[in-house]
């Protein structure tokens, strides 16, 4: 996707000129969103933020500027009027693109990134390694010939002497993770991925049986969506973390068989409720088809073809409930020969060129100031929901299959979103202490960093703070 050429100098609702923020349509106009609704999102705060080679901040702001726009767009459906005037700011922005490093727990503050996981010098460049998972470690470990318990020192020397694709490769085959740092990459790829589902017979159905939503307050406009949640580590569950601060009844499902992190858990957990359900398990799964008969999204982040085992495919998901949204993120792109492909965001961005253009003056790869691809399409899964939403329930019914992948945003990063920028009046200095919160939780005070959603009326805080995980009830509110 690539820069449009929208005016600098469009009129607002008022009459009045207001410059239109080109990354902000852009990514509106992939989601389908009406264009002249842009006009009224407005930005401010501090703009020496996520500083950075690459247009960090320009890609975080608009993100969340469209998620605004779309929750927006939907409390004027549901509460008349309308849509609210969306003003984002940079500096709730920023600190929320890095709410997992902003975390604390009773004063301590988790580590982000496990000792085998980082850059590694190889015998001819350099290699991305992931193994913050007990299970990726191990994996890694085994991979390279290494005993269970070698430590950092061991694995530098094993990688020092292979080439860095022999690495990536070695790890893929035995389900670890490592990347080789390459070149920035010229493939584009799309920001998302859309289309509506159903025949003609089926849509006819679906808008004459679809539960109707009624009123809802300006804070609450996803209020009585039901979804499930069955997400892991940051992207989806920012999406439905969005989604829960907006008002959705938002069920994560996890498999007893694969724990997650309780700090993961505590930063990403707010507003939701989070239970376990085994789908290889009859009883279970029978818990689960009930969940799914009244839910109406379905958000999903493992990698292509993992959940098609237990029957949640996109299209078996559409043959039992044609009406649903099914929203999908995937690390690598959903065609090619890496579709299948595990992945976190550190190794794309190592995969397709951002560590190369970052690298320091020595060579060393370098990093985005956030996990920006993370983050950033978190944010555009929540917006691309909350659009779905509006659109079923104008003149448009039907299923909605939304896809979305860490490499389509990096994409977009590289390669569509300008560098050069119209100077900016702001001189306020960035103090992040100021989209901080303090929460008591399950897991002891948490401070953690405030939703950075902006429109007129938005909420300014969760509901609930992030419960134990996997303990909750399936079942809805």
């Amino acid at each position: 996707m690539t820069d449009r050429p929208f005016s600098e100098g469009t009129s607002g609702p008022s009459g009045a000129a207001r410059s239109v923020d080109r990354p902000t349509a852009d990514a509106w106009a992939a989601l389908g969103g009406p264009a002249e609704l842009v006009e009224r999102v407005s930005f401010h705060g501090p703009d020496d933020v996520l500083a950075s080679g690459l247009p960090v901040r320009r890609l975080a702001r608009a993100t969340v500027a469209v998620c605004s726009l779309a929750a927006a767009e939907l409390a004027a459906l549901r509460g008349g009027g309308p849509v609210p005037a969306v003003r984002v700011d940079q500096g709730a922005v920023a600190t929320a693109f890095v709410s997992e490093r902003h975390l604390t727990v009773d004063g301590r503050s988790p580590v982000n990134f496990a000792p085998h996981s980082g850059f590694w010098r190889t015998a001819d460049g350099w290699v991305r390694t992931h193994a913050n998972y007990p299970h990726h470690r191990t994996r890694l470990l085994a991979a390279l010939g290494l005993a269970a318990d070698a430590g950092p020192e061991e694995l530098a020397e094993v990688l020092g002497k292979l080439p860095a694709e022999q690495v990536q490769e070695r790890a893929y085959a035995a389900g670890a993770l490592a990347v080789a740092v390459v070149p920035v990459s010229e493939t584009v790829l799309p920001l998302v991925e859309h289309r509506e589902v159903g025949t003609a017979a089926a849509i006819a159905t679906v808008a004459a049986s679809a539960r109707p939503l009624g009123a809802a307050p300006v804070d609450r406009p996803a209020d009585g969506i039901r979804v499930l949640d069955l997400t892991r580590v940051i992207a989806g569950p920012v999406a439905t973390r969005t989604l829960a601060l907006l008002g959705a009844d938002v069920l994560r499902v996890d498999s007893p068989r694969l724990p997650e992190s309780d700090d993961a858990h505590a930063d990403t957990g707010f507003g939701k409720r989070s239970t376990r359900l085994d789908l290889a398990e009859p009883a279970d799964r029978a818990v689960f088809e009930e969940l799914l008969a009244t839910a109406d999204v379905v958000v999903t982040a493992y990698r292509p073809g993992a959940l098609d085992a237990h029957g949640l495919a996109p299209e078996a998901l559409f043959a039992r409930r044609p009406d649903l949204v099914v929203a999908q993120i995937c690390a690598w792109g959903w065609t090619g020969p890496w579709a299948g492909r595990r992945g976190f965001d550190s190794l794309v961005q190592a995969g397709v060129g951002i560590a190369a253009h970052e690298a320091a003056a020595d060579g060393h790869p370098g990093v985005l100031p956030a996990q920006a691809l993370d983050h950033g399409t978190g944010y555009l899964v929540a917006a691309a929901v909350l659009r779905a939403l509006t659109d079923q329930r104008t003149d448009r019914p039907g299923g909605r299959h939304l896809r979305f992948s860490l490499a389509g945003t990096a994409s977009w990063l590289l390669h569509g979103i300008d560098r050069e920028e119209p100077e900016e009046a702001s001189t306020e200095p960035y103090d992040p202490s100021r989209w901080l919160a303090e929460t008591d939780s399950a897991y002891g005070r948490l401070r953690h960093a405030l939703p950075p959603i902006g429109y007129r009326g938005a909420p300014a805080d969760w509901s609930r703070p992030p419960g134990r995980w996997g303990t909750d009830a399936p079942v809805w509110r």
